[in-house]
């Protein structure tokens, strides 16, 4: 490696080219080889040779791209698109791989955050000042320039938007995210090179699609949410919706399994997660 490059990810897997020179391959099939991931490249080897990848051409990750079924079986996969090209990449642990591209994307770059931009629905009269960016397991850390710490966890991402701003005399474009801190939803604002704000949004984007509210709940499961939403302990659920404390407790094990409430002991103490939260408050609108 050269000066100043690191390995970050060494693993096995599976790689296709699915599109080149903008035109899709219809008959495009899978490699089995070697994946190696640097701060600066990403190599795919194989028995039939070796693509070597500078981070420097990646314009962008995306999600599924499937060209036939041969691809379409495969359940996870990275999208990497290089220039008029579009690599797929699907290794043996598809989370820590995703994590750790993101990880060389954004690691130690430098942005600019506003947080709290706003609090509780009320702007805040909060400065922009440099974030050096770090990627941790389901969150981005922001250290800020005066000391102090953002955490940006995908759970507790509502929504992410964009918008053109001018910052600082330029013209920007200031990536929006709607999340929780503590009891309070905030916005926290970020903006930065073109290319650093295009990974930010990309990663930041799991949070908003963890947080949609588009699951099939019964009446009473949304009795539940509600109730929760609005302070009722889960041991007295059952007498505040007037239901017997086991159809409670089935209620409680098929919300953990939507990833709507998160467990916190057995025989049932659940607390409403960012995800449920959105969802009872969808609920209660609705009535």
């Amino acid at each position: 490696m050269s000066e100043g490059e690191y390995k970050i990810l060494d693993t096995k897997g599976r790689f296709a080219q699915a599109v080149k020179d903008g035109r899709t391959i219809n008959d495009v099939s899978w490699t089995q080889g070697r994946i190696l991931l640097s701060n600066r490249r990403i190599i795919l080897a194989s028995n039939q040779g070796k693509r070597t990848i500078p981070l420097s051409k990646i314009k962008g990750l995306g999600g599924r791209h499937d060209p036939n079924q041969n691809i379409a079986a495969v359940s996870s996969y990275l999208s990497l698109k290089i220039d008029n090209d579009v690599m797929l990449v699907s290794a043996s642990d598809h989370e820590e791989f995703q994590q750790s591209v993101y990880k060389a994307m954004l690691d130690q770059k430098v942005a600019k955050a506003k947080h709290p931009a706003v609090a509780g629905g009320v702007v805040q009269d909060t400065p922009w000042e440099k974030a050096r960016m770090k990627v941790e397991e389901d969150a981005i850390a922001a250290a800020l320039k005066s000391g102090s710490f953002v955490r940006l966890d995908l759970d507790d991402i509502s929504g992410v938007e964009t918008d053109q701003r001018t910052v600082d005399g330029e013209k920007r474009v200031v990536i929006q995210v709607s999340h929780v801190e503590g009891d309070t939803s905030v916005e926290t604002h970020l903006t930065g090179p073109k290319r650093v704000c295009m990974f930010l949004q990309s990663f930041l984007a799991e949070g908003e699609r963890r947080s949609q509210t588009n699951v099939d709940l019964s009446e009473a499961d949304k009795e539940v949410l509600m109730a929760l939403y609005s302070g009722v302990s889960p041991f007295e659920i059952p007498a505040f919706i007037g239901k017997d404390v086991d159809k409670v407790e089935e209620i409680f094990e098929r919300l953990i399994e939507l990833d709507i409430v998160d467990e916190v002991r057995v025989r049932h103490e659940v607390t409403l997660n960012s995800r449920g939260r959105n969802i009872a408050s969808e609920a209660m609108n609705d009535q």
